[in-house]
């Protein structure tokens, strides 16, 4: 096809097609112009990942509200669709929606919500389909804040009315990105429960008050660029670029949970010198209470990493601690605030990271005055042989890193089942969950062994992936999840923690139920 006139009517040429798309502020310059001459503008927004009849049928329906159609799609880092997604990235999704006819503009979105777009862009009509014309079917809570924005402009909203598919259910059904045996999981659980019933289960977290006690850690990431070697000495050299600094450990876990439950405290301690309170008290989500003592010739804990930032690669770490135990005075104060705070607690999560706030007596009150306790310690620089799970007297759930585990058995290769069986018998717990990084999770409940697999291969950053899987998994036990749930949830936790830079962001309900849909389409 040589000509203009010999193309199919649905496609316009390449040329055509790479004119078509513009960024946002370009895009919101040409609207004005379009508006001035008399055009009523359409504004259509969304992910658009696998183009399907019900998108083409939904653009052309969207199209007869007015003069001009413009859609906006999400940004490749702003789409929460499920692991391994999107399967496209957003230049192609929008070259695609730009050789579509009835599309006279593309524009990609760099904001996480459609909002930002609709106030550059000020259509007269936005256009959503017929999936969203109920608000409580939103789980996001995005489409009242889309039209809030619509209206402010002086639009519309308008749902098409046509046939409807689903993205993820395509892409599951004939362009799976995950191997053989971990589809096979899937559609397994898939079998034996709707996304319904994962909800439903979800939803039975809303009833707890949750105490969390562990170190706060502030993580600092320094990103650089290499520069090469030092002339005169044998040092790598680099140009700093950018330092971001994130509330992590006990803090990072607490925002992970909040969304989930009734009422989330943490119990910690903050450094008497260079506490940086007042970063802390910003950076904790709105419903998370803190209660800290103040330490004593110590600094709140900073683990300053530096990252070459190209390709996102750690070099080296320094850690601004002072990691002695707590003296007898500070001990004391520690005891009694967790004794008060978990009086009303249903849950109780020791996210111990060994760096000197929870001691014998600490630990012993934790295993006798919790309704519910779960424990993690981690191994990390500063405790690496000193640092165990067995140094606990009790516990109703403990999730462990399988390192973690084999350090307190020092066993390096026998059977996993084996040394949970020994640890079980000395804590008195019959409820494991064991992460296994790539492998996934193994879950052991008294009786039986569940297992899971990792449930992405998009792995940004593993830092602080292990706190929200112990605390959401925390609560998910707490309250009865089935086991092949707890280990199914503890792999979506985990898979969306890792595409994360550090602590940049924490785990959500409404994006959580977004990956879980579209696992289980």
């Amino acid at each position: 096809m040589d000509t203009k006139t010999d193309l199919p009517p649905l496609m316009r040429s390449d040329a055509e097609t790479t004119a078509k798309v513009l960024e946002l502020d370009a895009l919101a310059q040409r609207v004005a112009q379009l508006r001035a001459a008399g055009k009523r503008i359409v504004q259509a927004h969304g992910v658009f990942d696998l183009l399907h009849p019900g998108h083409i049928r939904h653009l052309a329906q969207a199209k007869s509200f007015g003069h001009v159609l413009v859609v906006t799609i999400t940004e490749d880092q702003h789409v929460n669709k499920g692991p391994n997604r999107p399967a496209f990235p957003d230049t192609l999704r929008a070259e695609s929606l730009a050789a579509l006819a009835v599309v006279d503009y593309v524009a990609i979105n760099r904001a996480p919500t459609a909002v930002p777009a609709i106030d550059a862009l000020k259509p007269d009509v936005f256009a959503k389909g017929p999936d969203y014309k109920s608000p409580s079917d939103d789980v996001t809570g995005k489409i009242l804040d889309e039209e809030a924005a619509v209206r402010e402009h002086g639009g519309t909203i308008e749902f098409t009315e046509d046939i409807t598919f689903s993205s993820s259910s395509l892409l599951n059904e004939y362009l799976p990105s995950f191997p053989v045996a971990v589809q096979a999981y899937i559609r397994e659980l898939r079998a034996r429960y709707s996304v319904r019933d994962v909800i439903g289960w979800l939803d039975r977290l809303r009833a707890l008050h949750v105490v969390l006690v562990g170190e706060a850690i502030l993580d600092e990431y320094v990103y650089c660029d290499q520069m090469g070697k030092s002339a005169k000495e044998p040092v790598l050299a680099m140009r700093h670029r950018s330092t971001e600094l994130y509330a992590g450990g006990v803090l990072a876990a607490a925002n992970h949970l909040v969304e989930f439950c009734k009422s989330v405290e943490i119990v910690t301690y903050l450094g008497a010198t260079d506490g940086r309170e007042k970063f802390v008290r910003e950076n904790l989500k709105p419903k998370v209470h803190l209660n800290a003592i103040y330490k004593a010739d110590s600094p709140t804990i900073v683990k300053r990493r530096y990252v070459e930032a190209t390709l996102g690669t750690k070099l080296f770490e320094v850690y601004v601690i002072n990691d002695d135990d707590l003296d007898a005075a500070h001990e004391a104060d520690l005891c009694g605030l967790l004794e008060l705070r978990m009086a009303g607690a249903d849950l109780v999560i020791a996210a111990d990271f060994g760096h000197g706030l929870l001691t014998p007596a600490s630990k012993q009150l934790l295993a006798t005055k919790a309704k519910f306790l779960a424990v993690n310690t981690q191994i990390n620089a500063a405790n690496i042989r000193f640092h165990a799970i067995s140094s606990y007297p009790r516990a109703d759930y403990i999730c462990i890193n399988e390192g973690e585990l084999r350090l307190d058995a020092r066993n390096r290769t026998g059977p996993i089942s084996d040394l949970v069986a020994e640890l079980a018998t000395k804590l008195e717990c019959s409820r494991f969950l064991v992460t296994r990084g790539s492998t996934g999770v193994s879950y052991f409940d008294g009786e039986n062994a569940t297992l899971s697999p990792a449930l992405t291969t998009n792995v940004v950053d593993r830092i602080g992936a292990g706190d929200a899987v112990l605390a959401i998994t925390s609560a998910c036990v707490a309250v009865g999840i089935p086991a092949d749930l707890v280990a199914f949830f503890a792999n979506v936790i985990g898979a969306q923690k890792v595409s994360m830079m550090g602590n940049s962001g924490s785990i959500g309900r409404a994006s959580t139920i977004k990956f879980i849909e579209a696992l289980l389409k």
